[in-house]
């Protein structure tokens, strides 16, 4: 195999060296089923000789829109052994417009789609007319004229593979490391959809130096929770498990994205995975779910569980650092609580399995890996961009440095410019510029956009704010965007991101909060709050109130005002931001941010243009007199 091989001759020599592993495992009828490389292979095959049979060409388009599953997997390899272009779609897409805009924009022929996204393409038909064939991974259901079943697609396959011996082969190999693989589009931070084009090398390269961070054995199994659609989950996810020969479960989608969350836990007792992909907002819900297990126990079995988490903690510092010779008398109390505690709750809340995480999306709360670490499940915390296909940094059980994104792939090359673009000295914060193979090849159909950002020389402007470390120029930290930036009414910059997540990561009554200042006299928090968990904190502080009354939202919002003011003198997170920057005023809103609304995107990123937009009347108002004060009608309202 080259040192840039394309996916199909990554995956072959995959299977020729683990053709009896099991590589996905999947719930079908209540049951799960086990799929070996080997099959996969065939299958793969099978569906890329049916894609070639009904005319894909060398090049073409293929819409994928689904959600996670074997047969997504599948598919995507089978459009690469046909030669073909992935455009994956997020299931999570409710616009008509935003989907209508995606599959026209990549001159999709071909779509394939599950019988749970069905009805969103028949909505947009007539708005597609670029598209041939409808290829839908469920039969259970009658089909329109131009609709096809993927077991027919297998059928048609198995003839074209015996009329016409060679040909998948001959245009498998026909591909090259720098023909496009996939176009993702992402939104970034900003409302323009931008498809980002990445190709077979982009994604092997990056995938080969991301093994050599992250070890695992071949008998392991990765658990994917995040949507297939972004390449976090092709990288650090299916291409990474492939490449260690080890096996990929799925969570069970069920009839929609509501009964696939209510899926997770019990798929996660059922699969026991050793490793799991994670954003910040996925490890606070399973520390939630820990936390709520705990509340059953014995005040006294809840404080030895409070000091063994603090015990490993002391003995942990910042991971990297952890232990030494001052500290080796701990080593026997530290076993002892992890049999007596850490074992029994990694038992039940992962299955007892888990090794550790894979971080990505954005930077998590210090404390939170730190519970985790004690806990004996580390995060590795990583940092990269579609636009780099993704992975650029990450920590590992080698190295693992607590506020930074580890140590830059060996695939790549990094610096730190100021705004005129000079490179800045090692420990000076200023804009993350990034080189090397798998940096995507521009954006589709949109040159200027891509003279934005990959400059003349090949480094990517990645607009995220960083440095290197000061003890290992190697290491990354990210500290925020540059777009997110808030200009406070003295003309100071700062970066909201860290207060943001600290908020949402200490406080269990925030699920989102995000920070607007336009050079306006304070800052603005608007915040989504955790409407059960007040609901709770009011029935056992003010059992005597109505939950749904008015007195009681008041005791809420008196809450939220005391939790988004933890960081100020006096409280709780005093010291760990400067005062001026923290906010003044609190926008209580009514419903989260999601990719449904559109005020999230695909890596759970807030797209803070389209929030902003939303409620800018909401923002105003909290600059009168009366919106500054948290107990007002239209916060009240919110509740």
């Amino acid at each position: 195999m080259s040192e840039k091989p394309t996916i199909v001759e990554f995956f072959e020599d995959c299977v020729e060296k683990f053709e009896k592993n099991v590589f996905l495992k999947e719930k079908t009828g209540g049951v799960w089923t086990e799929t070996s490389y080997a099959k996969a292979r065939n299958d793969a095959r099978r569906i890329g000789a049916g894609l070639m049979s009904i005319g894909v060409q060398k090049g073409d388009k293929v819409t994928m829109f689904s959600e996670g599953r074997n047969l997504w997997i599948l598919c995507e390899l089978g459009i690469f052994y046909a030669g073909g272009v992935n455009v994956p779609i997020s299931f999570k897409i409710e616009e008509e417009d935003d989907l209508a805009f995606k599959i026209n924009h990549s001159e999709s022929r071909f779509v394939i789609v599950s019988r749970a996204q069905l009805s969103k393409i028949r909505a947009v038909k007539e708005r597609i007319p670029a598209v041939e064939k409808i290829i839908v991974l469920d039969a259970d259901m009658p089909l329109e004229e131009d609709e096809m079943p993927v077991s027919y697609l297998f059928a048609l396959g198995d003839m074209y593979i015996g009329k016409h011996p060679g040909s998948l082969e001959n245009r498998a190999y026909s591909i090259e490391p720098d023909d496009y693989a996939t176009i993702s589009y992402t939104s970034g931070t900003t409302s323009d959809p931008k498809g980002v084009l990445l190709t077979h090398g982009n994604y092997t390269v990056d995938t080969v130096s991301t093994r050599n961070s992250v070890f695992f054995d071949p008998t392991d199994t990765m658990l994917i929770i995040l949507p297939l659609d972004h390449c976090f989950a092709h990288v650090a996810g299916m291409y990474l498990v492939m490449s260690r020969g080890a096996s990929l479960a799925t969570v069970p989608f069920g009839k929609s994205s509501r009964e696939m969350l209510r899926n997770i836990p019990a798929t996660i007792r059922e699969v026991r995975p050793h490793i799991m992909l994670v954003v910040p907002a996925l490890l606070k819900n399973f520390k939630k779910g820990i936390d709520t297990s705990l509340k059953d126990k014995s005040k006294l079995a809840r404080g030895f569980i409070s000091y063994a988490v603090s015990f490993a903690e002391y003995y942990n510092k910042d991971l990297y650092n952890r232990g030494g010779l001052a500290k080796i008398w701990m080593l026997p109390f530290l076993w002892l609580h992890d049999r007596l505690v850490f074992r029994k709750l990694r038992q039940k809340a992962f299955g007892g399995r888990m090794k550790y995480f894979i971080g990505g999306a954005a930077m998590f709360d210090t404390d939170m890996q730190k519970f985790y670490a004690a806990m004996g499940i580390p995060v590795y915390q990583g940092y990269g961009l579609s636009e780099a296909t993704p992975v650029v940094s990450t920590n590992n059980a080698r190295q693992n440095i607590l506020g930074t994104c580890g140590h830059v792939l060996d695939c790549m090359e990094v610096k730190v410019c100021n705004e005129a673009g000079e490179t800045l000295p090692v420990g000076e914060v200023g804009e993350l510029v990034v080189r090397g193979d798998n940096v995507m090849a521009g954006y589709w159909k949109n040159p200027s956009a891509t003279e934005k950002v990959i400059d003349k020389d090949g480094w990517l402007h990645t607009g995220d704010m960083g440095r290197q470390w000061p003890g290992d120029p190697g290491v990354i930290s990210v500290l925020g965007r540059f777009k997110s930036l808030l200009i406070g009414e003295d003309g100071e910059k700062y970066s909201p991101e860290t207060i943001e997540e600290t908020l949402v990561a200490k406080s269990p009554y925030i699920e989102q909060a995000l920070m607007v200042n336009n050079q306006r006299p304070y800052t603005i928090a608007l915040v989504c709050p955790d409407k059960k968990a007040l609901a709770e904190y009011v029935k056992g502080r003010f059992p005597k109130l109505d939950p749904s009354g008015y007195e009681a939202k008041i005791k809420m919002l008196e809450k939220l005002e005391e939790e988004v003011n933890m960081f100020r003198s006096g409280r709780s997170g005093e010291g760990l931001f400067p005062q001026k920057w923290l906010p003044a005023a609190v926008c209580v809103l009514p419903e989260g941010f999601t990719e449904q609304n559109g005020m999230l995107n695909a890596t759970a990123k807030i797209v803070r243009g389209k929030v902003e937009k939303a409620y800018a009347d909401k923002m105003e108002y909290a600059y009168t007199t009366e919106g500054k004060n948290i107990v007002n009608s239209k916060n009240l309202n919110s509740l």
